[in-house]
């Protein structure tokens, strides 16, 4: 039975010679989702309504352009040898440390040009980043990646999984853990709680520093479980080094700001 299991086609449809991809479609059906929550916030706290706008035509380009080359980076023993495919991220891979990375160095120079506070616009943002990856995971199922060790079958409907998950985790003669879906959820939890904690009238930047340190977490015990994991050395994987290191640098940054009396704005504040 299993041998005529059929995966789902990652490409959505044609245009004469244009092939559109389920994954570019899902990506970007995350950072639609996400503009449009930070946009409807963004005027509740004060923020003018263009500004995420203009935010976005620079951040989005350079924060996808960044998650390419952080990934073909870890990846360079094969793009080293085939370069034509370092423009294909159509295939998948795009690292979401990197696109972070990008977006919050674009942010902090964007918040420093237009004379606004960086914390203030970063904590508006949180729960849409959040959710656009929990939608973003779902391109990585549609491409076969991004997923787990060897399971039974009988595991996987143990979850109560719908039937086209349980198929599309059979891969390459097994089945294996949906880790793109257990990182979905995650984020999925994460984005309620922001939302929860808007009301909490947090101090200004704990927002987002929550953010950090609950995807890292998250992140960290569930890139234990992938056999695709980006490598520093045999036995280090980079987005349990990196989800580590946000931890700890968002947890002394938090404090920093608190005992200094940086952070005693609050999020509600306009």
């Amino acid at each position: 039975m299993e041998d005529t299991i059929m995966p789902l086609n990652p490409i959505a449809f044609t245009l004469g010679p244009l092939q559109v991809h389920w994954y570019g479609i899902i990506i970007g059906l995350g950072i639609a989702i996400g503009f449009f929550l930070v946009i409807r916030e963004s005027e509740r706290r004060g923020i003018a309504k263009d500004t995420f706008a203009d935010l976005l035509l620079w951040a989005v380009p350079i924060a996808i352009i960044c998650a390419r080359l952080y990934y073909v980076i870890f990846q360079w023993d094969y793009y080293g040898q085939n370069p034509g495919e370092i423009i294909k991220i159509w295939n998948g891979g795009l690292a979401i440390h990197g696109a972070l990375i990008g977006a919050v160095l674009t942010t902090y120079i964007f918040s420093k040009v237009k004379k606004l506070s960086f914390w203030k616009l970063a904590d508006i943002a949180a729960p849409s980043i959040i959710i656009g990856q929990a939608i973003g995971r779902w391109g990585n199922f549609m491409n076969q990646e991004a997923y787990g060790g060897e399971v039974s079958r009988q595991f996987l409907e143990s979850l109560y999984l719908p039937e086209f998950i349980i198929n599309q985790m059979y891969i390459n003669g097994a089945y294996h853990h949906p880790t793109f879906l257990y990182e979905s959820i995650w984020s999925t939890l994460g984005f309620i709680i922001l939302i929860l904690l808007r009301r909490a009238n947090l101090r200004r930047g704990e927002l987002f520093l929550t953010y950090v340190i609950w995807y890292s977490a998250g992140r960290y015990f569930i890139e234990g479980m992938r056999t695709d994991s980006l490598m520093i050395s045999d036995q280090l994987r980079a987005a349990q080094t990196i989800s580590i290191a946000l931890i700890a640098l968002a947890l002394i940054i938090l404090i920093i700001r608190r005992v200094s009396g940086y952070a005693n704005s609050r999020y509600l504040e306009k």
